[in-house]
């Protein structure tokens, strides 16, 4: 049949954790894009130097150039769409016993439908998206075209207090997958007051 992909999480007929509430990025327990990065070209490099040992006679070893798979071309927009997928400061979640909502600030928000028996799937403009619990974990996987696919593993910490978000990007051009965890904490909306935004510029 058709749906032979990775569309693994299984619903449960109650939450097993509430989300719901206003969430902000940690950055000090986060990771950052350029850590992440560096980790993934250790791992190309490994990978490339494992296959030219494998081939005795040297032939065509896949170095990091060009515009195949594991080009810089490919790797940079690997990372830049890591970037911008896991960008949001603030997250705002609802959440029912059948569904929930995870607003992120300055991004789409990530739906799901856990009404029914099996894994959500809803077709959208930018491709498929399943959802549903594993275990006591939220699972959010995004089918982009040309080949991408991201994973949003979703996890509360024991007191309550923390999310983390574990995302990982996959894509046809890079052999190996680009993860990266971010940490949230509630917060309060009406105590803030001023956020200030990081950007490049200031």
């Amino acid at each position: 049949g058709c749906g032979a992909t990775a569309q693994r999480p299984v619903t449960v007929a109650a939450a097993p954790v509430d989300f719901a509430g206003a969430w902000e990025v940690d950055y000090s327990q986060s990771e950052n894009v350029r850590d992440a990065f560096d980790v993934l070209i250790r791992e190309l490099q490994r990978q490339a130097e494992r296959r030219a040992r494998s081939m005795d006679q040297g032939v065509g070893a896949v170095s990091l150039g060009g515009a195949g798979a594991n080009s810089g071309t490919s790797l940079y927009g690997l990372a830049r769409m890591a970037e911008i997928v896991t960008e949001p400061q603030l997250l705002d979640i609802t959440q029912s016993e059948t569904q929930i909502s995870v607003k992120r600030d300055g991004s789409f928000a990530l739906n799901c439908d856990f009404s029914g028996l099996a894994s959500n799937v809803r077709e959208s403009v930018l491709g498929s998206e399943v959802c549903g619990w594993d275990g006591h974990q939220l699972i959010f996987q995004v089918y982009l075209p040309d080949g991408l696919t991201i994973y949003h593993r979703m996890t509360l910490g024991p007191d309550g207090e923390r999310i983390n978000i574990a995302t990982t990007l996959r894509s046809d051009q890079v052999s190996s997958p680009f993860s990266l965890d971010r940490v949230y904490r509630r917060y309060d909306p009406e105590a803030s007051g001023i956020r200030c935004k990081q950007t490049l510029s200031k």
